[in-house]
């Protein structure tokens, strides 16, 4: 209670007073924020340079995460033969144009690339047939690609 009594008078007579005082002003508007901080002018200067290229290197942080999240949009983009976007494009070009994707993404990328393209050969989609045995069909293969230079090689037309 007494708390609120003194914030709530205690203004008024500080302005009632200061007024009433004469020559000494001792306002809180007077202090610098490197006092009102409780440091020296020169660590002040020192720690608002501090705050300054702590936020700059967050913000370069950043915009390298997302280029590099623009990059991988992309790329699966490009992949799947999508439009592409402007703000992709240029989220790249503000992260200075060569932004490579980090490891663990471009490993996953290289692995369902190369899932995709086994599974689209012709040899991968015999390999999922049940019952198949691919090494039999090759040896099949080859020997009636011998068979065939073979009876190309007797025949008198050719």
């Amino acid at each position: 209670m007494a708390f609120m009594v003194k914030t709530m008078v205690g203004g008024q007579l500080k302005n009632l007073t200061g007024s009433l005082g004469g020559g000494e002003d001792k306002g809180d508007g007077d202090k610098s924020a490197a006092e009102a901080q409780g440091m020296s002018r020169e660590e002040y200067e020192e720690y608002q340079k501090q705050l300054v290229e702590e936020k700059m290197e967050r913000d370069a942080q950043f915009t390298q995460r997302k280029a590099e999240r623009a990059t991988l949009r992309s790329h699966f983009r490009d992949k799947y033969r999508l439009p592409k976007n402007e703000t992709d494009e240029s989220q790249i070009q503000m992260a200075g144009g060569d932004v490579e994707l980090p490891r663990e993404l471009a490993k996953m990328i290289e692995e369902d690339t190369e899932e995709e393209e086994e599974r689209a050969s012709v040899l991968g989609q015999l390999a999922s047939l049940p019952g198949l045995d691919i090494s039999s069909l090759k040896d099949k293969a080859q020997t009636t690609l011998g068979d065939l230079k073979q009876s190309a090689e007797k025949c008198h037309v050719m």
